[in-house]
């Protein structure tokens, strides 16, 4: 089974215990916090994930804050991490089509459960279609 890391913060706690309970048994979570509603900063939380895949503990993430914003750019920082914030579907698929991004960002104040079900499907079965985009995640991925 497929491990992903996951980690929120305080205003994606409750979206992701549901997430968790939702996946079980598809996918075994690496549970990086947080573990209550008190309020925390999300950057903590976004790094962790972030060097949970780099270091090839999980294959794939998924955070999560009350917008999917600042989580987001706290995972960006490391630069094997592709982190995409995605509010729809459409972005979903794109970002794992054109970008291989290997974790999700979403936002718990902006979309409902079932949205959140639907971009996590979309995401996790959504192959990277490799061609044109490979040279552009390599330069993305390249030391500035």
């Amino acid at each position: 089974m497929e491990i992903i890391a996951i980690a929120c913060d305080h205003g994606g706690y409750d979206l992701k215990e549901i997430i968790k309970k939702h996946y079980a048994g598809q996918y075994d979570f690496l549970d990086l916090g947080t573990n209550s509603p008190d309020s925390v900063d999300y950057p903590e939380y976004g790094q962790a994930c972030a060097k949970a895949v780099k270091e090839g503990k999980a294959k794939r993430g998924i955070i999560i804050c009350g917008t999917g914003i600042g989580i987001s750019i706290a995972a960006n920082r490391y630069p094997e991490i592709r982190a995409a914030n995605c509010t729809d579907v459409t972005m979903a698929r794109l970002t794992r089509e054109h970008n291989d991004a290997n974790i999700l960002a979403l936002g718990a104040r902006l979309i409902g459960l079932e949205v959140a079900f639907d971009i996590i499907d979309t995401f996790m079965n959504t192959q990277f279609e490799g061609g044109r985009h490979a040279l552009r995640i390599e330069k993305m991925c390249a030391s500035i």
